[in-house]
């Protein structure tokens, strides 16, 4: 077959495969009515532990000029006790610590010090700016007992009750308060079971109602979110229409969804699917994910677009297709210097700097997807760069969706280039994203 049928054949094949992502796209434009510039969420999370190894501060969303972007901070995390209750997770960090660079010239005067004196400090700066309080995480503890707390109507109450009074009341400790910081909560829940199916709607609907008590109370209106799963077997766990009706809007964690769990090399986070996909037909891409959601009842406009700021790779990867879809030999080895430290991640600050050491950028336009691969080394790195962000950005735009975060922020390099590359696609303050990408 000639040169010219062959690629006559694949932009027919392309034509046919984005003709249903077309036509599902113009019919969510038309039904949301989208225009360019509206109000779009642009969101980050901000890890309490940036401050240790990756040396990443609250000053630097603010010098980075990425503060300049966000409309949404999320803080992640707090634990969920053994008795029900929220737990602050780093005290030293959350609001000892009396050594963090101040934002504004200003030194922290206490009794409030560490991230939380820092993030009232951005706020100031920032007045529109929204921060929540991430509760739970990936630990299995917090898993645990985020069941046991919603299975009684009164777990559920003792748990939002506490959360509401510690972090949007700041009342975090004896003495020290820190009101004013919270704007809301984000439930991180990491995963319900099938048994946890009624009790997690029901404590949603508990966080919701306590939250709409105190609003009326204080006249301000408190967001609720989830982080919101993107894999079928942990969201067929979730009512989730019921839930989002209760809900601001969800973070959807489109990402993982290959890693080094598995002994082929994949796009962690691809946008949509392949037909040279060797997993084709199990719905691990960005898309399946939203349309499950939208299947559901989930309305296109809460859903929040995850978008990971680190990579996944494998080693031992022969150089056929330039190790897309090959075999490995395990985890890629932890990169130097990199703050993640753990084989098989790393951070886009450090993979943005491997094509200058034998890494080659590939990109995978059945996928909007982009890859690494060092034919010396054998390995293969998987990870979302400019383009890739663009593109999720488009999609996110067309379909009506609520906008996009970041997870997380201290990944992302010095300047918040990926955070940028979301805020600038989203048409989210066009003027100031054109200010803060020529920094």
């Amino acid at each position: 077959m000639s040169r010219n049928r062959i690629r006559r054949v694949l932009f027919t094949a392309l034509l046919i495969m984005a003709l249903p992502f077309t036509c599902r796209f113009i019919e969510a434009a038309e039904a949301h009515t989208y225009q360019y510039g509206r109000n779009m969420i642009v969101g980050a999370y901000f890890e309490e532990w940036s401050i240790y190894a990756a040396n990443y501060n609250v000053a630097d969303i603010q010098s980075s000029g990425a503060a300049d972007l966000l409309t949404h901070v999320l803080y992640a995390f707090a634990n969920v006790s053994a008795t029900g209750q929220c737990a602050i997770a780093d005290t030293w960090a959350d609001y000892q610590d009396p050594y963090l660079p101040s934002l504004n010239g200003q030194p922290y005067s206490g009794p409030l010090y560490g991230n939380f004196a820092a993030l009232l400090q951005l706020k100031h700066l920032h007045p529109n700016l929204k921060v929540l309080i991430s509760i739970g995480g990936a630990s299995a503890s917090n898993t645990a007992n985020f069941s046991t707390a919603a299975s009684t109507a009164a777990g559920r109450s003792g748990l939002a009750s506490s959360c509401i009074d510690m972090f949007v009341s700041g009342n975090i400790a004896p003495g020290i308060s820190a009101a004013g910081l919270f704007d809301g909560i984000d439930i991180d829940w990491e995963f319900p079971t099938n048994g946890d199916t009624e009790n997690f709607t029901a404590l949603i609907r508990e966080f919701r109602s306590q939250l709409n008590a105190l609003a009326v109370t204080n006249h301000k209106k408190y967001l609720l979110t989830i982080a919101a799963p993107a894999g079928s077997q942990n969201y067929s766990n979730i009512q989730l229409a019921e839930v989002a009706s209760q809900l601001d809007f969800l973070n959807m964690e489109t990402y993982d969804y290959h890693g080094t769990w598995e002994s082929t090399t994949n796009h962690a986070a691809p946008l949509r699917e392949s037909p040279l996909d060797p997993a084709r037909g199990q719905g691990l891409y960005v898309e399946a994910t939203i349309d499950a959601y939208l299947a559901a009842g989930v309305p296109a406009h809460k859903m929040v677009l995850g978008i990971p700021s680190y990579g996944r790779g494998w080693a031992g990867v022969p150089a056929t297709n330039f190790g897309l879809y090959e075999s490995s030999t395990g985890a890629a080895p932890s990169p130097t210097g990199d703050s993640l430290e753990t084989d098989g991640v790393a951070t886009y600050r450090t993979l943005e700097t491997f094509t200058s050491s034998g890494f080659t950028l590939h990109h995978d336009p059945l996928s909007s997807a982009d890859w690494l691969y060092n034919p010396t080394s054998e390995t293969f790195w998987t990870f979302d760069d400019p383009d890739s962000v663009a593109a999720k950005m488009e999609y996110a735009k067309f379909g009506g969706l609520g906008g996009a975060f970041q997870w997380a922020i201290k990944d992302d390099d010095a300047n918040a280039t990926l955070l940028k590359t979301m805020a600038t696609g989203l048409h989210r303050a066009p003027q100031a994203a054109k200010k803060a990408a020529s920094r």
